[in-house]
């Protein structure tokens, strides 16, 4: 098929042969993340578990029809995105997503642009100008930090935080992401710069820190 790794073509083909113990770790394995992209959309935690629910059952109805032209994993955050959004504009609580991807460099960015080497810098292009410092040691430990991020991915604009969400949540590549949400490459990466920024500048109010980087 289509671009499909033969690890996930075995586990189509078992799903398309009725093994349930193989759907119920798929379930398992991408509900946790299917959850939280949900959440972006409607008004509720009751209304996301219900868009999670209608998301496998369409998976289930649609897994012959499945070309693999994408991951699997794409294709069924495809589906909870699609139902999302339109439960989010049928119980009137939700702005529209396309509106939100205005991505003009220069706007809403948390980070002064002299906190970064320049972009055509010999050996480390819009690296941090200034070395971070640690966080405290106990911030992770007490789960101030994860608080903390968890809060801030919360109120991040929609765009943001659906790209924060499958990227550093949920574990999703660029690529995926860029389909599940049909961004450009460019555009995912710009929102998701914004998003981790905003990330990191929170964390930098609250313990006076920068975040450490690789």
């Amino acid at each position: 098929m289509h671009g499909l790794a033969q690890s996930e073509a075995s586990l189509l083909e078992a799903l398309r042969a009725g093994d349930e113990d193989a759907f119920a770790r798929l379930v398992d394995d991408l509900s946790p993340g299917l959850l939280r992209v949900a959440r972006i959309y409607v008004s509720s935690d009751a209304a996301a578990e219900e868009v999670v629910q209608e998301t496998w059952i369409g998976v289930l109805r649609g897994l012959d029809r499945f070309e693999g032209r994408a991951t699997l994993k794409t294709w069924i955050f495809r589906i909870l995105i699609n139902l999302a959004k339109s439960r989010g504009v049928r119980d009137s609580r939700m702005v529209p997503f396309s509106s939100a991807f205005d991505v003009t460099e220069g706007e809403d960015a948390p980070l002064a642009p002299e906190r970064f080497l320049a972009a055509d810098h010999e050996r480390w292009p819009r690296h941090w100008a200034i070395g971070p410092t640690p966080w405290p040691e106990d911030a992770v430990a007490t789960g101030d930090a994860v608080r903390l991020i968890r809060e801030t991915v919360d109120g991040l604009p929609p765009s943001q935080r659906g790209v924060i969400t499958l990227r550093d949540i949920v574990g999703c590549t660029a690529e995926e992401t860029c389909n599940a949400l049909e961004l450009s490459k460019t555009n995912q990466r710009v929102l998701l710069h914004r998003a981790r920024a905003k990330v990191r500048a929170a964390l930098e109010r609250e313990f006076d820190a920068m975040e450490p980087t690789v």
